[in-house]
């Protein structure tokens, strides 16, 4: 809707909160598609690290509310900077070209 009327920008918090992979990828496509057609600001707000690096062209990571790094999708990507921000061992990697980002914790009640 904020599309349709012509805004310059647009803030949206957490827009792929409760869909599945599928959906949430198809919501990012189009949202990025209509938003570049437009020439239109899209900022998204995420929690997940797996979604800001794989469809922007600026990632600001914050920690405590403060911004902890900045800059292209890879540059905030660095397992170091990651483990610090989310208090848990990241991994990052390169898929097709782009960055991703990784958690494996070994929980108490897994074998």
């Amino acid at each position: 809707m904020a599309l349709a009327q012509d805004a310059r920008h647009v803030l949206l918090d957490e827009p792929l909160n409760d869909l599945d992979i599928r959906h949430a990828v198809r919501m990012m496509d189009q949202l990025l598609s209509v938003a570049r057609e437009l020439n239109e600001t899209v900022i998204l707000g995420v929690h997940g690290i797996t979604i800001a690096p794989g469809c922007s062209d600026h990632v600001i990571a914050l920690r405590g509310g403060a911004i902890a790094a900045h800059g292209t999708p890879a540059e905030p990507m660095d397992p170091d900077l990651l483990t610090r921000i989310f208090d848990t061992p990241v991994q990052a990697h390169e898929v097709n070209g782009r960055p991703l980002a990784a958690h494996h914790r070994r929980y108490v009640m897994c074998p």
